[in-house]
């Protein structure tokens, strides 16, 4: 895979490039769309030619075979991550945001309160907001430029109406993956709390050389009974149209009620999600990511060899993901002052960073999944609109 060649999305009705005005207030003809998680590559070869194979079959009834599908993620799980898994524990949903919201409602009442450590991806917030759960942010500290989490804090800040903990692994937006150590402090603080884990590993597999990701369920086996394991293809091979997403739960009671949700709601896999994700779960697969991993590394050492120059911004140090995290602080700009000079100076649309929850008020992120000419545009962008400072 060559992923330097440019692929041209605009005008293809990607939310990414399609409406970028609309999300970012970003109105320019060369607007540099930054903000989704969503990356400027084609999937590998093996996975578009299946799609290419069944629509040149023009079979779109019913269909079976899910036991391959399942057996892939099997598959994928133990080659690249060292967790074994029974098949039948895997359960589809429509993405992973879907699957939130469905444990959510499955495993909690309105009222009760969700808690996660911020800032964390958006959306954990608002699908808490939207099922009328209240949202418990628990502020992650920093440590030698990165996130750390604060034990002490965090203790003193429930309150007792906590059912649910919501964790990023690897992190969104900072791309920490956490270490056995922390993995195992957070399983101890759901056992302090009485709560119930969703882990959401969708970044997984887009972890830097030199750095590994573990399987909450493989640092902390004994926390099964209070674990609900998610991931997917769509992040790590751009699949997320496809609206497919694995729920992997170990404990027979949990997953019992979980799928008497699915259930109920009489939600079912589509036919390209399915056979795409065989596809991507692949040697084939793993080669292309092996690719991908250190080519992103490439575009991260690019974002933040260039900020570096900016005096007031502060690039997190990324280990995982394609989602570099900028704090601004340091230029004693406010947030609209800064977010203006990246929105109309620089024409790049990027994530605010208020809506990630505490401690994201003077940050923005930047999606770094695209070619490695488009990096380099948006260094030199962001300091020619930050000129003044240097």
């Amino acid at each position: 895979m060559n992923f330097d060649k440019l692929f041209h999305r605009k005008g293809l009705g990607s939310k990414k490039w399609d409406e970028v005005q609309l999300h970012t207030g970003v109105n320019a003809d060369d607007a540099l769309p930054m903000w989704v998680a969503d990356m400027d590559f084609q999937p590998p070869a093996c996975v578009i030619d299946t799609a290419r194979r069944i629509t040149e079959a023009g079979d779109f009834g019913y269909f079976c075979r899910m036991e391959a599908f399942y057996a892939s993620v099997a598959w994928w799980q133990e080659t690249r991550h060292g967790w074994t898994i029974d098949p039948r524990w895997c359960l589809t949903t429509f993405g992973l945001g879907n699957a939130i919201a469905i444990t959510l409602q499955t495993f909690s009442q309105p009222g009760d309160a969700v808690a996660f450590f911020t800032p964390v991806y958006l959306e954990f917030q608002m699908k808490t907001e939207r099922n009328g759960r209240v949202a418990r942010h628990l502020p992650l500290a920093k440590e030698g430029g990165k996130y750390v989490l604060d034990w002490d804090a965090y203790d003193a800040l429930m309150t007792g109406a906590e059912k649910i903990l919501i964790i990023s692994s690897p992190h969104n937006p900072a791309g920490r993956v956490w270490t056995r150590d922390e993995l195992r402090a957070i399983a101890d603080f759901c056992i302090k709390h009485d709560l119930l884990l969703i882990s959401d590993e969708i970044h997984n597999d887009l972890v830097h050389p030199g750095h590994a990701h573990i399987p909450m369920a493989v640092a902390c086996p004994d926390i099964l009974d209070r674990l609900i394991m998610m991931n997917s293809a769509s992040k790590t091979f751009n699949l997320a149209g496809l609206r497919t997403g694995n729920v992997i739960i170990p404990d027979e009671a949990l997953r019992r009620r979980f799928a008497h949700a699915i259930s109920a709601l009489d939600m079912q896999p589509n036919l390209y999600g399915v056979r795409m994700t065989e596809a991507a779960y692949s040697p084939e697969g793993a080669a292309w990511v092996d690719g991908l991993c250190a080519y992103l590394a490439g575009n991260a050492k690019v974002m933040a060899d260039g900020i570096a120059r900016i005096p007031g911004l502060t690039f997190m140090p990324m280990e995982s993901t394609y989602l570099a995290w900028i704090d601004f602080a340091g230029t004693g700009m406010t947030a609209d002052e800064f977010t203006a000079r990246v929105r109309d100076d620089a024409r790049i649309g990027a994530s605010p960073g208020a809506p990630f929850g505490t401690g994201g008020e003077t940050s923005l992120r930047f999606n770094i999944g695209t070619q490695r000419a488009r990096v380099v545009d948006a260094v030199e962008r962001l300091q020619s609109a930050f000129k003044d400072l240097q």
